[in-house]
């Protein structure tokens, strides 16, 4: 009796591939990394006069977009955001709950979901162009697509947000998140050298992009 023949095993991984399911691991490095945005939330922040502080999130959130790439990134963002709006104090200022959305940092804290996931795609575009041997190309792309992320998702949201919930005009929204601009540059400049020195050591997490 004929049967037909079974495909290559490459053959087989290359058609499940992009169904593949995560792994116990990926699970892992998803609420470590929910976890690290939420120490890094609960760093004191300096208070500012539109109700916004100056906090380490972002820099958090752009890591975790760059390391675990657009939909483990997301998920670790995502896995932060509903344990603080369940109950868990893990906002800046040991804030919690849904009574969050109602404050002018609402904007930014929404913000993180897209900005984790666009981040990630950009920097999996990066490792795949940039060698690892091209160790300042990386530094400079990857802080190059968290600062266009900065400006294309965080800010714009964030201004959204003070608009709505802290009834400021235009003018006014912009120019209190004017004021997050330096410190956005600097964390951008930290969350791409923080990153291309643990893909140096971890290698294996530039290959697993998902």
């Amino acid at each position: 009796m004929s049967t037909f023949p079974a495909p290559p095993a490459s053959s087989r991984h290359r058609d499940t591939g992009h169904r593949s399911r995560w792994t116990p691991a990926d699970l892992a490095m998803i609420a470590v990394f929910a976890a690290l945005i939420a120490a890094f939330s609960l760093l004191p922040g300096v208070p500012l006069g539109a109700g916004v502080p100056i906090t380490l999130q972002t820099f958090a959130v752009m890591l975790t977009g760059i390391l675990l790439g657009p939909s483990r990134g997301t998920a670790a963002v995502g896995l932060y955001l509903l344990a603080g709006l369940a109950g868990l104090p893990v906002f800046s200022g040991f804030r919690s709950g849904l009574g969050v959305l109602a404050g002018p940092s609402a904007g930014y804290l929404l913000a993180f979901l897209p900005a984790a996931f666009a981040v990630g795609l950009l920097a999996r575009a990066v490792l795949r162009h940039a060698p690892a041997r091209r160790r300042r190309a990386r530094f400079l792309l990857l802080f190059a697509a968290a600062m266009t992320v900065s400006f294309l998702v965080v800010h714009p949201l964030g201004i959204g947000g003070m608009m709505l919930n802290a009834r400021l005009d235009f003018r006014a929204a912009l120019t209190a998140d004017m004021v997050f601009w330096p410190g956005d540059l600097l964390k951008n400049l930290l969350a791409a050298a923080v990153a291309v020195t643990v893909l140096k050591a971890f290698p294996r997490l530039a290959a697993k992009r998902r």
